[in-house]
């Protein structure tokens, strides 16, 4: 099951395009779906993840917390909307395809891409379009 929660005012998503589209990048991926979560929040709530969970002190546009039981994807995975903006605008795209990225992203993580050397973040921006693809094949 995939459910979306808000903790800041944000305009809401569509929702069930976005479920649609990440159930069938699972299967893609010979995973099976279980209980991801996607919690939209502000910079502010995410830095505070990222110091007490992380040991971070930055800004960043998602943390995602994996709890994958075997090929079945489980985890919570938290996007900033601000940073999710600034990014639209700093690569000039729209939020929406900024957002969809942004989730596929961590729905990656849960696959088990990594993207901490320079190879496995090619990998996973490969992926990444690879995926968004599939949203734009559905519509």
């Amino acid at each position: 099951m995939i459910n979306f929660f808000y903790e800041t005012e944000v305009e809401t998503l569509d929702e069930s395009n976005l479920i649609s589209w990440i159930g069938n990048v699972i299967l893609s991926e010979e995973k099976t779906e279980g209980e991801i979560n996607f919690i939209i929040c502000d910079d502010k709530y995410l830095l505070k993840i990222n110091q007490d969970f992380l040991d971070h002190d930055t800004y960043t546009d998602i943390i995602s917390f994996d709890n994958t039981i075997g090929n079945q994807l489980h985890g919570d995975i938290f996007i900033s909307i601000e940073r999710v903006v600034d990014n639209a605008n700093t690569f000039d795209v729209s939020v929406d395809e900024e957002m969809r990225r942004v989730l596929i992203h961590g729905v990656l993580h849960l696959c088990g891409y990594k993207d901490k050397t320079p190879n496995e973040e090619i990998l996973m921006r490969q992926k990444e379009d690879e995926k968004l693809l599939l949203f734009h094949v559905e519509q």
